[in-house]
């Protein structure tokens, strides 16, 4: 009998979008800039931290290592002197305000602790927009690598995590959010974002979910 008999459907489903051989893992800004203990947003550092997202973060990159799924990390920053960078929305002129900046070269930029960096990682810099995906290499990586299904994962809610969502929904892709490894502020808008607006675009799953599929699709292989 084969081994997925006993399968519920939910965990078919899932099993069928998360074959490491055509899945990605997108960290977005998951950078010690943003989500570190020296952020230049701390309340929504705090968030991801206390939530456990960002350690739940860590678990889907560790497990996407061990198990064949490609993991790439979207870093936002800018460089010293400003050239190229966006002005056209209160978020970019607040940012350039901000204390902790996010420059390109410093410790900001660095995608942060407890998420591990592997050498196969691919690190896709932006010095503009919002989207990790519209402008960026992302696209045609994930093309090259014969991607057909991409999990979100980190910050934040309000802005980046969207972006991404429904970019690479417009671009084609299949995408699973794994709903208690993103972050946003305050902590009550990132479920009800989740449940009214991703959940109508992507399959909404938990960290468990995901890992317990990818796991398992590797031990198959």
């Amino acid at each position: 009998m084969p081994s997925y008999a006993n399968e519920s459907k939910r965990q078919r489903e899932l099993g069928e979008l998360l074959d490491p051989a055509t899945t990605a893992l997108l960290t977005v800004e998951c950078q010690q800039g943003v989500v570190g203990p020296d952020s230049a947003l701390p309340e929504l550092a705090e968030a991801a931290r206390s939530s456990g997202a960002l350690a739940n973060v860590a678990r889907l990159v560790a497990a996407a290592h061990t198990s064949g799924v490609q993991v790439l990390h979207a870093v936002a920053e800018r460089r010293p002197d400003g050239r190229g960078a966006n002005h056209n929305a209160r978020l970019f002129r607040a940012a350039a305000r901000l204390p902790v900046r996010q420059l390109t070269g410093t410790a900001a930029v660095r995608v942060a602790p407890p998420i591990e960096v592997a050498r196969e990682d691919l690190v896709v810099r932006r010095l503009h927009g919002l989207s990790p995906l519209a402008g960026t290499d992302v696209d045609a990586l994930l093309r090259n690598l014969g991607c057909r299904t991409l999990i979100v994962v980190g910050v934040s809610a309000n802005v980046a995590v969207p972006n991404a969502v429904f970019d690479a929904v417009n671009l084609g892709y299949r995408v699973v959010v794994p709903g208690d490894a993103i972050a946003g502020v305050p902590s009550d808008y990132t479920p009800a974002m989740i449940r009214h607006t991703l959940a109508l675009v992507a399959t909404v799953a938990t960290t468990g979910e995901v890992l317990a599929c990818i796991e398992r699709a590797a031990r198959r292989t």
